[in-house]
């Protein structure tokens, strides 16, 4: 993956950034919400659902060469319980790295 220098356009007052790659752009969430009041809890909200955690499975196994899948099968399958719970962090650290990084 190449590296590029992440660009930002304003939308409505917020400022996003974007992180152009050959393949295609990555455009910030977090930034997306900052201004929303809640922010956090609307990630948190996105990241509890069952299809966005089988989405970011998914793309995580095409695009992560250190992607933990084993870890992830644990996180996949609580996933949509009432009492399930993930962070961005936590998703990072637990599932989506390897312990090199």
């Amino acid at each position: 993956m190449s590296k590029s220098k992440q660009i930002t356009i304003t939308l409505q007052g917020t400022t996003i950034g974007i992180l152009p790659r050959s393949e295609g752009d990555y455009i910030s969430l977090t930034d997306m919400v900052r201004n929303f009041d809640g922010a956090g809890a609307l990630i948190e909200q996105w990241l509890k659902n069952k299809d966005t955690v089988l989405f970011l499975g998914v793309w995580e196994r095409i695009n992560n060469a250190h992607f933990n899948s084993p870890e992830f099968e644990g996180i996949r399958n609580e996933a949509g319980r009432n009492s399930f719970f993930l962070s961005a962090k936590k998703c990072g650290c637990r599932s989506c790295c390897d312990t090199g990084r």
